[in-house]
């Protein structure tokens, strides 16, 4: 239930829109019961059972369900004995008919509003359930798979909507349609009445049982969907591999696994959800047989409880009572299978990131001084990654990270840009600890190009504006001209407008590394970050790629991430870092000379 109600907060504000849909559906039900109810003083008026001298006068007026009932008797006995019996027969029909259309009436508008409530509801959850994904540290992309994540809020939002939001015109109106038949039951026996209220409990405990079962092989389901979407994934993002290594029938092999295992679970979601269907069926024929027995001795044996023509008129509004009863029960086991789904997108909702802002963060303007490493450790998981390290990268200095994969030269710079905290010591900008200031506006100030370039399903312009959506296209150009990139660009299909396909795969690895080298001219950062930016290139695109990215350090604070040397040569300092350690720093002219593990890596690139 607390599942439930926390779904339905999703559709705020609903303060206008309950008092109408209560009042559609109120009115929706009570033409539905008159339909049926005609049908008693219809029979009645046919074989004459109705006593004249009890409906000769007009009642007294009071919002009683006998005065209404008596001032229909009299009108219709009056409409009797001016017309007869085909003319209050026509009468009646026609409001039948006219009952029956105002219902339809009210029960479509009211679907209407129910329509709106449900886009509501999944367009906020799904709005929300992304953005709190985007809040997330990167440790939750680290340690969560992706395929999942997106199955959450794809596939599990939608079985939200199809069992749960879609089930709630279900749960609303079927109620009131239950209360209004038991109404007029109620009125015209008691008794009777009490037998059929037995339908509901029993139905209600078998499907119960039922929905618990369901609501534990939905979620295998859903986490099974997660496996696939990550498969999936994997799989288109790896083509060249797969068909390089002539793995195809691995991954097929692997996929069919994944969606055998989601079929089972499916299988075993249905077997359980049928049920719900002939239990309730099943209670509600028991009931039925119980009434035609007691009812019948009523007409048939004992004082003249009930007449003939209202055991009638009880079997069909009861036989009506059945379908809102079926159909909560049937609704209350596909609830189970959204609820089930629900619970795993707030499970992923309900992640808190690490790295939050102080209440009052600073807002920085620009790097004064520098940044400075005060015996800075840190750990992922138990794994300690960087040890003790202090250094400090002045303002307008190039400093370069050099060292053997593994160790800590990328974590350095994510500490930097603060996608983690430091397990010790802390990160100074200027006077203020990193952790004091606003992080959105910390990061307006640095500009990161990575060894794989990031480039999104759009035209060329909006990559290289990424982040900066208001950019004119003089500035793109201009930024794309230092980049290198300009060239090239104006040779595509549509130049600028040229949409460069997923991850960029329309272009080369240098013509991709060149736009996120024009992103990041664009962005005019004060700190730059070049993480390997040049390792993955040949040497003609290398050269290209250099020039640009000299023409982006310039006068720029800039930490150096690289594996190459010859890019670090000019850097006014340099780092080695081994095992998390800062191991040597200086000079490429110092470390040379000092004939350490600097030197060491030079000649062996150079052999």
């Amino acid at each position: 239930m607390q599942t439930l109600l926390r779904i339905l907060r999703f559709a705020r504000p609903l303060r206008g829109v309950i008092p109408i849909y209560t009042a559609l559906i109120i009115l929706a039900t009570i033409f539905s019961v008159i339909n049926l109810t005609v049908l008693i003083p219809l029979l009645q008026i046919l074989f004459d059972q109705v006593d004249v001298a009890e409906y000769s006068e007009l009642p007294e007026f009071a919002l009683t369900t006998d005065y209404f009932k008596s001032l229909f008797y009299t009108k219709l006995i009056a409409l009797r004995e001016a017309k007869g019996k085909m003319g209050a027969l026509y009468f009646l029909c026609g409001f039948i008919a006219i009952s029956v259309l105002l219902a339809n009436i009210f029960r479509y508008f009211s679907q209407l509003i129910l329509a709106k409530v449900r886009v509501r509801v999944i367009r906020n959850l799904r709005t929300a359930a992304f953005q709190s994904v985007l809040n997330l540290d990167l440790a939750f992309f680290t340690n969560f798979r992706k395929g999942d994540t997106i199955s959450r809020i794809t596939t599990d939002i939608q079985d939200v909507e199809q069992s749960v939001v879609s089930s709630l015109k279900v749960l609303i109106k079927e109620p009131f349609l239950i209360i209004g038949y038991l109404g007029a039951l109620v009125t015209i026996s008691l008794e009777l009445t009490v037998y059929t209220l037995l339908l509901i409990p029993a139905a209600g405990f078998g499907v119960s049982l039922v929905a618990r079962r369901i609501r534990k092989w939905a979620t295998k389901s859903q986490e099974s969907m997660g496996r696939i979407t990550q498969t999936l994934d994997e799989t288109f993002g790896g083509m060249r591999v797969i068909k390089a290594f002539n793995a195809v029938t691995t991954i097929r092999k692997r996929f069919q696994k994944e969606v055998d295992s989601y079929a089972q679970e499916n299988f075993e979601i249905a077997s359980k959800s049928n049920l719900s269907s002939p239990i309730s069926e099943t209670v509600g024929v028991v009931v039925l047989v119980i009434i035609l027995i007691i009812g019948g001795r009523m007409v048939l044996t004992g004082p003249i409880e009930l007449t003939a023509s209202s055991f009638i008129g009880f079997l069909v509004i009861f036989s009506q009572l059945l379908n809102p009863a079926k159909a909560i029960s049937v609704c209350m086991s596909q609830v189970s299978r959204g609820i089930a789904s629900a619970k795993r997108v707030f499970e992923m909702m309900d992640n808190r990131p690490d790295i939050v802002e102080v209440e009052k963060p600073v807002a920085p303007k620009s790097l004064s001084n520098g940044i400075q490493f005060q015996n800075v450790s840190f750990n992922y998981g138990h794994e300690e990654v960087i040890s003790t390290i202090n250094f400090e990268l002045r303002k307008g200095e190039t400093m370069a990270l050099i060292g053997p994969s593994g160790g800590g030269k990328s974590t350095i710079a994510d500490l930097v840009c603060r996608f983690y905290d430091p397990v010790k010591g802390d990160i100074y900008v200027d006077e203020n600890n990193l952790k004091e200031l606003s992080i959105s506006d910390w990061r307006d100030m640095i500009a990161l190009v990575s060894q794989e370039p990031i480039l999104f399903h759009d035209t060329v312009a909006n990559n290289i504006a990424f982040g900066n959506p208001d950019s004119s296209i003089s500035s793109i150009e201009a930024a794309a001209k230092s980049a290198f990139a300009h060239d090239f660009i104006i040779e595509l299909e549509n130049g600028y407008e040229t949409v460069i396909g997923d991850r960029g795969n329309k272009l080369s690895g240098g013509q991709k590394q060149r736009i996120t080298i024009a992103r990041a001219l664009l962005k005019d950062p004060q700190l730059l970050i070049l993480d390997e930016a040049t390792s993955s290139l040949d040497a003609r695109s290398e050269q290209l790629v250099q020039q640009a990215l000299t023409n982006l350090m310039a006068g720029r604070t800039t930490l150096l991430i690289a594996h190459r040397l010859s890019t670090t040569q000019h850097a006014d300092r340099i780092l080695v870092i081994d095992k998390g350690k800062i191991v040597e720093q200086g000079t490429h002219k110092v470390l040379m000379e000092a004939n350490g593990l600097y030197s060491q890596l030079t000649r062996l690139q150079s052999f």
